[in-house]
């Protein structure tokens, strides 16, 4: 039987990251961490209780983000994360059973290496759903 990869992150878009940190926080009591520029300005959503890495305490909870809205087609789109031990075996298998591989946060095709998490690259699936693959850090 083949291993199965958990869905480790969600992903949605947002115009205002002040105000989704505001409603999330104050309807759901998310805690939210904007980054930098150097980061994307990308902002974090800790939906569960963490332990001092920063992993989830609670299996089978996730956290998530939001990415800067930009005006491309079929970016802006709420996706998820999987992970996965090898993302070039992963990439392949995706191609193999008709997925597309897209490509980074630039989406040329190319992995995107995110300090101190892990590497990343998004496809769309057969049903042409955008999703992330993510190989941890760790791996």
């Amino acid at each position: 039987m083949k291993k199965m990869n958990p869905v480790v992150h969600f992903e949605m878009p947002a115009k205002d990251n002040k105000r989704v940190a505001d409603f999330y926080s104050r309807v759901f009591g998310w805690q939210m961490n904007q980054l930098g520029g150097e980061m994307g300005n990308y902002l974090l959503a800790q939906t569960t209780e963490t332990d001092e890495q920063g992993m989830v305490k609670t299996p089978g909870n996730i956290n998530g983000g939001f990415f800067e809205y930009q005006d491309k087609e079929g970016f802006n789109i709420p996706h998820l994360v999987i992970s996965v031990d090898n993302l070039e075996e992963s990439m392949k298998a995706v191609e193999e059973a008709g997925g597309k591989i897209i490509g980074g946060a630039s989406g040329e095709g190319k992995i995107d290496d995110i300090a101190g998490i892990g590497r990343y690259i998004s496809f769309r699936d057969c049903e042409g759903n955008h999703v992330g693959m993510l190989q941890p850090a760790s791996n």
